[in-house]
């Protein structure tokens, strides 16, 4: 084996597209001395309405932020159960403990890496106060729609966890719009970035009002016009709340590049379409493609190890590519067999079967607008030198 490295330069993982215009929406707000909460974000907020169509959408600091404030503006509390997938990020099965419930594991379909209503119809209890769905990678939950009518019948809440899926859609419906709350993140690896950032939406009046008022201290409505060139207004503290709120500073990111959504989508989709051609016969399984009725956000290219047919794991693959210059992540390993929750209650791995077999095998390889065709070039060169 050739022992120089593919490539000279390091390729970060989920580097951001950061270009002049997003620079000088940035720069408009630190010139304007009104980097808080103010009209950059209210402009935000309404971009993001009438692009889901929903009647409110609040920006909140971070997705985390949203899912907490949705289980505590849908009243979930201790005693309550949440079924929530193994499959996603930490902060999805966080937030659950954050306000007392219990979370309840579901496991996920081997290919999509979903979850199923077949695994939620076999999780619910009398317990059951809400269930958290995420679309992973981009990609939607194929029964979100039976999941919504399922949870209704049952007066349950459902909850769109939306990280992966600004752009998501399946049978003309988006993602976050079909259960009570959606939830999306602008960290900086997403499709588009605020740095830090995130967005809930709803069409519940109740829960909008109150999660706004949670997102600020619990302070009284538009209380971050106090310091506004309308004149001091005193604030009256109505709930013991959080310092959820998004800024305008981060705000004006996500209007310089919400604008070009579709542009950053069509980049990806190339992206894709070149890793699913060139990457075919290695000894991986790569992410199925979307179906006719679906719209993917290509957020993230996942791919699965097979073990069977290679004598390195999945890290030694990782530390591989890593020598190579070449970034990499892990979407996911599954939080049921985290430390704090298989302690806390008793998990065993078997409980979320096909999570516990993605977990050891599955690696997310460099993917977003930002890449050159070299690039991910030098990623597929990387895997065929490593692999084959």
């Amino acid at each position: 084996m050739n022992n120089n490295p593919i490539r000279k330069s390091y390729l970060v993982f989920g580097q951001p597209q950061i270009d002049d215009d997003c620079i000088n929406e940035v720069t408009e707000v630190l010139k304007s001395n009104w980097i808080g909460t103010g009209p950059k974000v209210h402009a935000f907020e309404l971009l993001f309405k009438d692009y889901k169509k929903r009647s409110y959408a609040l920006a909140l600091n971070s997705c985390t932020a949203g899912l907490h404030l949705a289980l505590l503006g849908l009243g979930v509390k201790q005693g309550d159960e949440v079924l929530v997938p193994s499959m996603t990020f930490c902060a999805t099965v966080n937030t659950v403990e954050h306000v007392g419930a219990k979370p309840v594991f579901l496991d996920c379909d081997l290919r999509t890496m979903n979850v199923t209503l077949e695994e939620i119809k076999k999780k619910i209890t009398p317990k059951t106060k809400a269930i958290v769905i995420v679309h992973f990678a981009g990609r939607m939950v194929k029964e979100t729609e039976a999941i919504a009518a399922f949870a209704k019948e049952n007066d349950i809440y459902l909850i769109e966890d939306c990280a992966h899926a600004i752009e998501t859609e399946i049978n003309g419906k988006q993602a976050g719009c079909i259960g009570d709350i959606g939830l999306f993140s602008f960290y900086a690896t997403k499709n588009i970035t605020t740095a830090e950032g995130g967005m809930l939406i709803t069409n519940h009046q109740s829960v909008a009002e109150k999660v706004k008022i949670l997102a600020l201290h619990g302070m009284s409505k538009d209380a971050w016009k106090r310091f506004s060139d309308e004149g001091y207004k005193h604030y009256e503290i109505e709930y013991p709340g959080f310092k959820y709120n998004m800024t305008d500073v981060a705000a004006a990111f996500g209007l310089a590049q919400f604008p070009k959504l579709d542009a950053y989508h069509q980049k990806r989709a190339v992206i894709w379409k070149k890793y699913q051609k060139e990457l075919k016969n290695l000894p991986v399984v790569l992410p199925d493609e979307p179906d006719s009725n679906e719209i993917h956000a290509y957020h993230l290219f996942p791919l699965l190890l097979d073990t069977d047919k290679v004598n390195i794991s999945r890290d030694q693959l990782l530390l591989a590519l890593h020598q190579e210059n070449i970034g990499t992540g892990v979407h996911y390993r599954a939080v049921h067999i985290q430390p704090f929750y298989v302690k806390k209650y008793n998990i065993a791995p078997s409980d979320c079967p096909n999570a516990n077999y993605i977990s050891d095998r599955t690696f997310s390889i460099p993917f977003s607008q930002y890449l050159t065709e070299q690039d991910a070039d030098d990623v597929i060169n990387a895997l065929k030198k490593i692999l084959l």
